[in-house]
C-alpha cells in the first residue's frame, strides 16, 4: 500500500504503515497515562492545602502555621510534577510529529515525503532526551495550576495572621526558630513574589518561543 502521491522512495508498505499506526497508539495511551499523573500531584496539592485550611481556621485561636508549612510540601508536589511533565512531553511530542508528518498529509491526500521527519523520530527512539528544560517545565506547571494554589495559600496565610484576631499571639504562632512571625511573613510574601516573577517571564519566553512555530509541542 503506498500513500498517493509519494514517490516510490517515500511510499510505506502497508505492513510498515500498520506499524506506524500501532507505534502511534502507544505513544497517545504513555501520553494519557502521565496526564493523569500530571492530575495526581495536583490533586495531591490541592488536599493538602484544604486540610491546612481546615486546622488553621478551625477556631480564631489556631495558628497559621499550617498554612506556612503546607507551602513546604505543595513546592514539593510541584517539583515532582515539573518531573512529570517533561517525561509527559516527549510522549506528547511524538505523537505530535507523527501526526504533522505523516497523518496530516494522509488525510489532505497529499504525498507523505521527506527523510527529516522520519530521521528526527528515529534518532529520539535510539537516544531519547526530554524536549524542554526543567524551569520551563516548572514555568508551565506554574502558570497553569500551582500559581492559583499558592495564591490561596498565601490570601488564607496573612487572613489568618491580620484577621480580626489579629494581635501577638499569632505572631508568636508563625515565629521559626529564631526568625520573628513577622520575618517569617515578609518571607513568604517575597517567596510568592519570586515564583510570580518567575512564572511571568517564563510565559513570555513560552509566547516569544512559539509566536512564528507551527507546532509549539513537537520536537523541531
Amino acid at each position: 500500500m503506498s500513500v498517493p502521491g509519494a514517490n516510490e522512495e517515500d511510499e510505506f508498505s502497508s505492513s510498515e504503515m500498520g506499524a506506524l499506526a500501532h507505534l502511534y497508539r502507544g505513544e497517545i495511551y504513555r501520553s494519557t497515562i502521565w496526564r493523569t499523573r500530571l492530575d495526581a500531584t495536583t490533586n495531591w496539592s490541592v488536599v493538602s492545602l484544604g486540610l491546612a485550611l481546615t486546622i488553621s481556621y478551625a477556631s480564631p485561636e489556631a495558628s497559621a502555621m499550617p498554612l506556612l508549612l503546607v507551602s513546604a510540601l505543595i513546592g514539593v508536589f510541584l517539583y515532582l510534577e515539573a518531573r512529570r511533565y517533561r517525561y509527559f512531553n516527549v510522549w506528547r511530542a511524538r505523537a505530535r510529529w507523527i501526526e504533522i508528518h505523516f497523518y496530516a498529509p494522509l488525510l489532505r491526500g497529499n504525498p507523505v515525503t521527506g527523510q527529516a521527519w522520519q530521521d528526527r523520530l528515529a534518532q529520539d527512539y535510539e537516544r531519547p532526551e526530554h524536549h524542554i528544560q526543567f524551569r520551563r517545565a516548572l514555568g508551565r506547571r506554574l502558570r497553569r495550576n500551582y500559581m492559583w494554589i499558592f495564591t490561596v495559600q498565601t490570601m488564607a496565610l496573612y487572613g489568618k495572621v491580620f484577621g480580626p484576631t489579629h494581635d501577638q499571639a499569632a505572631w508568636d504562632a508563625l515565629a521559626l526558630g529564631p526568625l520573628p512571625g513577622q520575618a517569617v511573613a515578609a518571607l513568604a510574601g517575597v517567596v510568592y513574589a519570586g515564583l510570580a516573577v518567575f512564572t511571568f517571564v517564563m510565559w513570555r519566553s513560552d509566547k516569544r518561543r512559539f509566536r512564528n512555530k507551527l507546532n509549539p509541542i513537537s520536537m523541531g
